[in-house]
């Protein structure tokens, strides 16, 4: 398979989950590039400057989201993400990615728009296979 995804997205704080996803992208060929942020306000300070000099290269395809984070969590990230994504001018896909697998969250979270699935940890090999050959086809 060849990097049919240019840029793909995982905000979350558990580098364990984090390595994990890196190393299936790597092994798998699934993407060209990832970035990574800890929290959202992290991750919504990155979106907010690409506003200011918009560059679509530089906007993810997919972004994995994480709802229990530090300084900025997933849904807080979500509210303000909401507000500025048609800014951004690119289709970006959202995926909650959480431990959490209580009902209310997940009821929550696909009740979102901007959200696409959501996804209880640990995800596997071929959840991601499928979400980024979705992503391209």
């Amino acid at each position: 398979m060849s990097h049919k995804i240019g840029l793909a997205c995982i905000i979350d704080d558990d580098n364990m989950y984090v390595n994990l996803v890196k190393r299936i992208v790597e092994a798998k060929n699934l993407c060209k590039n990832l970035m990574v942020f800890q929290n959202g306000k992290e991750a919504l300070n990155y979106f907010e400057a690409i506003l200011t000099n918009l560059d679509k290269k530089t906007i993810p395809e997919i972004i994995f989201l994480d709802l229990n984070m530090p300084v900025m969590d997933g849904w807080e990230f979500l509210d303000n993400f909401t507000k500025i994504k048609n800014k951004l001018e690119k289709t970006i896909t959202l995926y909650i990615v959480s431990s959490s697998i209580n009902p209310v969250d997940i009821e929550k979270a696909k009740s979102i728009n901007t959200v696409k699935d959501y996804l209880v940890k640990p995800v596997t090999i071929e959840d991601l296979e499928t979400i980024f050959l979705k992503q391209t086809s």
